[in-house]
């Protein structure tokens, strides 16, 4: 996967900047008070960085914003980096600094941090951190990527101990990220099964379940969609028990649908490229799964994953065929590109029946309807419990990862009434990411909190955003860690 660049932490040495090579990233508040470190590299420059916050330029930019002075005199850098941000900014600022040098880096070289006047420098190594990626695993030339980042601070030991979680969570988006990215002829089901297990070096327990354990369970609708491929389904199980023996854990459900052609009802060749995304929810789930790993979480947390292909073929499920469910609700398929939901909606019912969670979110790149909803701003959220619902906004808000409750109710849930089963897997185009919220729900137990994220609009973007360049962002790895953090990790 790809890996953060290698990051030190040692005491600032004023008298090591001369010789720094690649790029020295120095902080300056609005009224362009200097600190040591600026003032030495002001001093080696002749001036150029006191001249600098001194003109209209500087006067102009905004927090967080950064001026390049490139090739200083008397120093052995190519560049340094000034950035503008207030002593207290908050950790939106503080991110938002760190991103903009990760990107004014542009993966190479090496880079100095002096992060002296900088309050939440950890926040900032973060934006970096996050910014600080390209998927390069398909390019044919040699990685563009090199360098390292070493950091300096007045308390180094304290500020990589406040680092290292949100270094997790990091790394968490960037495994996140290239499972989006990768192509499907890469990730198959079974390739993706194995990177999941691979996880297991960090202490998780990870289950695979293929075909036969599946039928066995009964997790016929799950089947149903995978059917029409040569690429066997499975679920994976990541088990990460940091928290108390015995203690009901948090469950994640994520639909994992490797490459989606709509099956039978297929979908228009213009954008199905895009398909391989499909999984995106399932790819948040494995980041989530890694970032508690590596920060050791004291959390009892399950992350379930149903990974499937959707393909036409002669085996394919048709429209107008009935399914019956894990839970034993028959489902009349009257689009075979509405297939998330069939696949969600057994591993929901087994991450119920098998591990009596404390709550249950489940999360997919589900409808095109959402998009139309909310744009790429923001995720549609869905829930039954009003507790659980304003704790995930809250730690969504906190992390920036936009997200917005969307309503649901009997008149939605009325359109997928079927006249030969249960249910009908669509509800018409009215409220089309409602009614597929609706399905899901009627697979919630009573008294479970649940949690419905529908990221067809974030997983994945066409213009590069605060913390991420154009594709994967990795949206929901930070905000479902914070939940866990805040709600769910033991005293």
């Amino acid at each position: 996967m790809t890996l953060l660049t290698p990051m030190t932490f040692s005491e600032t040495d004023l008298d090591a900047i001369a010789a720094q090579p690649g790029r020295v990233a120095v902080f300056v508040d609005a009224e362009g008070k200097l600190d040591p470190a600026a003032r030495r590299v002001n001093k080696l420059t002749k001036g150029a960085v006191a001249r600098l916050v001194e003109s209209d330029r500087w006067s102009k930019m905004k927090d967080a914003e950064l001026v390049s002075l490139a090739y200083p005199q008397g120093m052995q850098a190519d560049a340094v980096d000034v950035v503008r941000i207030e002593r207290a900014a908050k950790a939106a600022q503080a991110r938002k600094a760190g991103a903009a040098l990760a990107k004014a880096r542009g993966g190479k070289g090496d880079l100095l941090l002096l992060t002296g006047p900088v309050r939440r420098a950890e926040e900032m190594i973060y934006g970096f951190a996050m910014r600080d990626y390209a998927f390069e695993a398909h390019k044919t030339a040699e990685s563009s990527r090199s360098g390292a980042v070493a950091v300096m601070s007045g308390k180094p030991d304290t500020l990589k101990a406040q680092s290292a979680a949100l270094l997790a969570v990091a790394e968490g988006a960037h495994m996140c990220r290239d499972l989006v990215n990768e192509p499907a002829n890469v990730l198959s089901t079974t390739t993706y099964a194995e990177r999941l297990k691979e996880m297991e070096s960090l202490g998780l327990k990870v289950e695979v379940l293929d075909e036969e354990a599946l039928a066995k369970l009964g997790m016929r609708t799950l089947l149903s969609v995978g059917q029409g491929s040569d690429s066997p389904s499975y679920v994976v199980a990541m088990h990460w028990n940091g928290g108390t023996e015995g203690e009901a854990p948090l469950a994640l459900v994520g639909k994992g649908v490797v490459f989606d052609t709509g099956g039978i009802s297929i979908k228009p060749a213009g954008g199905m490229e895009d398909m391989t995304m499909d999984m995106g929810g399932s790819a948040v789930v494995a980041g989530v799964m890694r970032t508690l790993a590596l920060r050791g979480a004291r959390a009892n947390v399950v992350g379930l994953v149903g990974l499937v292909e959707n393909m036409p073929s002669g085996n394919a499920t048709r429209p107008g065929d009935v399914i019956t469910s894990m839970k034993g609700d028959t489902v009349e398929i009257i689009n075979t590109d509405a297939e998330g939901r069939l696949v969600l909606c057994d591993v929901m019912w087994y991450a119920q029946e098998h591990y009596k969670p404390a709550a249950m979110v489940d999360l997919a790149t589900l409808t095109g309807a959402i998009i139309i909803g909310l744009g790429h701003e923001n995720a549609g959220v869905f829930s039954n419990d009003d507790d659980f619902c304003n704790a995930f906004l809250k730690a969504a808000t906190a992390e920036g990862e936009g997200a917005w409750r969307m309503p649901l109710g009997q008149a939605y849930d009325d359109q997928l009434k079927s006249r030969i089963a249960d249910m009908k897997n669509v509800g018409g185009r009215p409220a089309g990411s409602i009614t597929a919220a609706q399905f899901l729900q009627r697979f919630v137990k009573d008294g479970c909190p649940w949690i419905h994220l529908d990221i067809a609009g974030v997983a994945s973007v066409k213009s590069e955003t605060t913390l991420a360049p154009v594709g994967a962002t990795g949206w929901g790895v930070a905000a479902l860690n914070r939940l866990i953090a805040d709600h769910y990790e033991a005293e």
